[in-house]
């Protein structure tokens, strides 16, 4: 990377990367053909919450300055964009949760707000779209994807996307090619699959928008440890969304998006060629109901 593409990688935007995150998601709603939601359900979830803020109004005896800082907050948070970000960071741990607490296969964790569908489709021995002199230490991602039942999955789709050694996502920040370090892959006939990526970095969610408003106010930190977001699917089985996470992260322990799980740790080892790192990890879907 040139002077030039690290200054303008740098200069990414909260409110540029939450507008992007918005539309992404809105885009990906409108295409959709879920089933509306149910009025009882309504009716039930925006109740309690209603209700639980108004009880922690009234327990934390909180006064017009403070709900006027809050009511401004909130709008300056769709003033940024940054609805998928918060939500994404602070609420999805426990909705992903919820979701998969029934499955026997691997385990997932959030999907965050910078997955974008159709990215460039693979064989099982690809490699990661990148820049050519793309700054980080080589990394080769290998494993099996497999049935509960220990059934080899061949043409299972892998989507893996992750943040580049700066800790920026293509479309989300300035300079970075479409499609960088992103990719799907189709597992062979024996299950496996083979990737060449980089090691991603640890990053800082962004700051300079309201996110990063609330974090400084209440004195938390921004970090999310280094990690690679993954999507596995085979027809007949249940979607599994993930990330991986790598050993020795000072905020393995402390993610601010809480997305952190012992079973999504890798064991890096050095390559036998000396070219960078090597994990393998396998995958296991749960069939669907």
């Amino acid at each position: 990377m040139t002077t030039e593409d690290f200054t303008t990688e740098f200069s990414a935007k909260a409110a540029d990367s939450g507008a992007n995150a918005t539309a992404a998601f809105a885009s990906r709603v409108a295409a959709s053909t879920g089933a509306a939601a149910d009025t009882a359900r309504v009716n039930l979830l925006a109740t309690r919450a209603i209700k639980a803020l108004n009880d922690l109004i009234i327990e934390e005896r909180v006064t017009y300055d403070e709900y006027n800082a809050l009511k401004a907050w909130l709008i300056r948070v769709g003033q940024d964009g940054e609805w998928p970000l918060f939500l994404d960071v602070f609420v999805e741990h426990s909705v992903e949760q919820v979701a998969s607490d029934h499955r026997e296969g691997s385990k997932g964790t959030i999907e965050g707000p910078y997955y974008v569908e159709g990215s460039p489709e693979l064989p099982w021995d690809g490699t990661l779209p990148m820049r050519a002199d793309e700054p980080g230490t080589p990394l080769l991602f290998q494993g099996t994807v497999k049935s509960t039942d220990g059934t080899a999955l061949s043409n299972a789709k892998i989507e893996l996307w992750h943040a580049d050694d700066l800790g920026f996502y293509s479309q989300f920040a300035p300079g970075i090619p479409e499609w960088n370090l992103r990719g799907s892959f189709t597992t062979n006939e024996d299950g496996q699959f083979q990737i060449t990526a980089i090691k991603p970095a640890p990053y800082m969610i962004p700051t300079d928008g309201a996110c990063g408003q609330l974090i400084d106010a209440a004195g938390w930190h921004a970090w999310r440890p280094a990690h690679m977001h993954l999507k596995v699917s085979q027809p007949g089985y249940e979607l599994l969304t993930t990330q991986l996470y790598f050993p020795g992260d000072p905020h393995n322990d402390d993610d601010i998006a809480g997305a952190v799980k012992p079973e999504l740790m890798l064991d890096p080892q050095p390559r036998a060629d000396g070219e960078g790192l090597e994990v393998t990890y396998d995958f296991l879907l749960d069939p669907a109901a």
